[in-house]
């Protein structure tokens, strides 16, 4: 399996999650093991990474490229989502890293269907032992369900039009490929409106890939999880792709930066709720120009950290 996968932020997740000599990560978005190759790296002669995937060609070839690491490298298939079970026997004494976005390798893998310029079947899951697809979605929703979604998940100020267009479409049979999907979806949104520098397909796209794999609920499932799990002084990265994913990193981190509900016109704190943790990042880091000329896909990458105390 040749894989040309470059991953994002990769110096600024190394300087903030500072991996030293025999400390233990875990890397929960494994994908083709770019990050998890430099912790592995720096953690020498001792330190453990443990890697979760859900998608199962993901996590063999990052098992081959790691196979130079030994024991020191543990594979593990499974969601994020699901880290406090998969990890709870891996003491985490040095951070956990999540990088939430969909690697170019799956997007341009025709057979998986997240692109809408590669002709393929209408599938989109991540995991393909999962029953939900875009198919499924797309020929069997209510159009105001279908409207929701990719007006919520996509931003999409024409989901109305689009989900009419979709529901007049499949009366003449199944939508059943990418490429038929876009087309729909161009000929809903009047050109003039078509956004500059990316296909008009692209947000309906991306909120029918977050419904199939429940990428927000996961995502929110993940986060205590994962920050439990962290010894005192280990960290917590997270790098996210668009502002529905960013704004739920944000506001937990924060609210468990400052976990107190006390109202504000109060003098001091009365309710006893204690931080566990710190903000190590108080804004979004994001790519350098550099890093987007020669990854494009980095432009709309954020990292946030947190540290436990």
């Amino acid at each position: 399996m040749k894989v040309l996968h470059i991953p994002v932020l990769s110096h600024e997740v190394i300087q903030h999650l500072d991996p030293k000599p025999g400390k233990h990560f875990i890397d929960a978005t494994l994908g083709f093991g770019g990050h998890s190759e430099m912790i592995l790296t720096k953690t020498g002669p001792n330190g453990k990474l443990l890697g979760i995937d859900q998608d199962q060609k993901a996590l063999d070839y990052s098992s081959e490229r790691l196979k130079p690491f030994g024991i020191r490298f543990q594979p593990r298939r499974g969601n994020f989502s699901e880290i406090a079970e998969i990890a709870k026997d891996f003491q985490v004494t040095g951070g956990i890293l999540a990088d939430i976005g969909v690697s170019s390798v799956q997007l341009d893998e025709a057979s998986r269907g997240f692109s809408f310029t590669n002709l393929g079947p209408l599938d989109m899951r991540m995991d393909n032992t999962s029953e939900l697809t875009a198919q499924m979605i797309v020929n069997t929703w209510e159009k105001t369900r279908i409207a929701k979604l990719i007006r919520e998940y996509g931003e999409e100020k024409f989901a109305n039009r689009i989900a009419q267009h979709i529901v007049q479409a499949r009366k003449t049979g199944h939508i059943e490929t990418t490429t038929e999907l876009a087309s729909i979806v161009s000929q809903a949104i009047p050109r003039k409106f078509w956004p500059k520098g990316i296909n008009p397909a692209t947000r309906t796209f991306q909120a029918l890939r977050i419904a199939v794999n429940d990428e927000l609920g996961v995502l929110t499932s993940f986060l205590p999880a994962a920050t439990d799990l962290l010894s005192s002084d280990a960290r917590l990265a997270v790098i996210t792709f668009h502002s529905l994913e960013d704004r739920i990193v944000k506001d937990f981190m924060r609210s468990r930066a400052n976990p107190c509900t006390c109202p504000k016109e109060f003098p001091k704190c009365v309710c006893g709720q204690v931080a566990d943790v710190k903000l190590v990042t108080k804004r979004p880091i994001t790519a350098s120009e550099e890093e987007i000329k020669t990854n494009p896909r980095a432009r709309s990458a954020k990292l946030r950290v947190l540290q436990k105390i």
